[in-house]
């Protein structure tokens, strides 16, 4: 079996840069890898974290327990038809190169997530989503093992129960099982979204006169990039609230106190989702920084790590910024950043 480390520092392996320790660490490269380093871990009875791409997690102490990086990859196609494919990606694979294989191979469906963060196998978990486009548009099914017993299971897109940034592996079976592959069915004749964001904007801003896969890869990309900091560079997991999603006749009620506050169709009639981003920027942290934690300039959903802010600094000020937008407006900001 592949050696488990000990006292290893998760620096390297979240996004945030947060230095905090794993008592014990492990990648795993293969499925049976991994079913081996279950195995050991039902006789040292380890409390167990699965790491993907580390993109979405703060770590605010040392992990006291087993940290297994799923790092399994690869990608095939299962079946297609005249309008569609069915790809399967394996968990390890990086988000944002998959999202280019399927641009550079024209499967069409998932290229206004360009740029993503992460891994594959967390797509699902989180529901994830941008300029208007979510997993649950794109997913056809996934494989998971169910971390009490080792057994491999196939769950189907009503299975997951997706919801806002939500799915069934967030909720009533959180920590129960293991990503490892994720089936997307996409198109082949394309069926465009770019009503959404700066989209429009942006490709004109390109000179793109006809629309393309590549060409709203390559808008999104240049969005993402003009607002968003490179992880590599400074510290973050990206957006690290969720948009509240809010009752219609509260939302009417704030915009006669506010009448610049923007809202968006939820997912039913009643109700309605106001952007995080601008109910920050309306209480002041925009661009807000204490020591080497801060809020992003050019984005205010994103708190970033500006160098050796420590986990707990960073969560304490996500507290701050839930606490003076619930004070101000009456609402109350999710994290969308899983806290350890």
């Amino acid at each position: 079996m592949k050696n488990i480390a000990t006292n290893i520092s998760l620096q390297p392996y979240n996004s945030f840069g947060i230095d905090a320790l794993a008592r014990h660490f492990v990648s795993a490269e293969s499925l049976e890898e991994i079913q081996e380093i279950l195995d050991w871990n039902k006789i040292h009875q380890q409390r167990l974290l699965v790491l993907g791409g580390g993109s979405n997690v703060l770590f605010t102490h040392d992990y006291d327990g087993l940290v297994l990086q799923n790092n399994v990859k690869g990608i095939s196609i299962i079946q297609e038809d005249d309008n569609h494919v069915y790809i399967k990606a394996m968990a390890g694979e990086n988000w944002h190169s998959f999202v280019q294989y399927c641009v550079n191979n024209k499967y069409q469906g998932i290229e206004n997530l360009s740029l993503i963060p992460g891994n594959v196998g967390a797509s699902p978990m989180q529901n994830i989503g941008a300029y208007g486009v979510e997993i649950k548009d794109v997913f056809y099914s996934l494989e998971a093992l169910h971390l009490p017993d080792g057994e491999l299971v196939n769950f189907t897109h009503n299975q997951c129960r997706f919801g806002y940034r939500e799915s069934i592996f967030k909720q009533s079976l959180r920590n129960q099982f293991l990503i490892v592959s994720v089936t997307f069915k996409l198109r082949k004749r394309p069926k465009f979204t770019v009503s959404y964001g700066n989209i429009e904007q942006a490709l004109e801003e390109m000179g793109v006169t006809e629309l393309s896969i590549e060409a709203i890869a390559n808008a999104v990309i240049k969005i993402r990039r003009s607002k968003l900091p490179d992880p590599s560079t400074v510290g973050n997991a990206g957006s690290f609230f969720k948009n509240p999603v809010i009752h219609q006749t509260f939302y009417e009620a704030l915009q006669k106190l506010y009448p610049g506050i923007p809202g968006f169709p939820g997912n039913d009639k009643f109700m309605t989702k106001v952007p995080a981003a601008w109910l920050i920027e309306q209480t002041g942290w925009k661009g807000y920084r204490k020591g080497d934690a801060g809020c992003y300039p050019m984005q205010p959903l994103v708190l970033v790590n500006y160098g050796k802010a420590t986990g707990t600094e960073i969560y304490a000020l996500s507290s701050e910024i839930i606490e003076s937008v619930q004070e101000k407006f009456g609402i109350l900001l999710e994290r969308e950043v899983n806290i350890y």
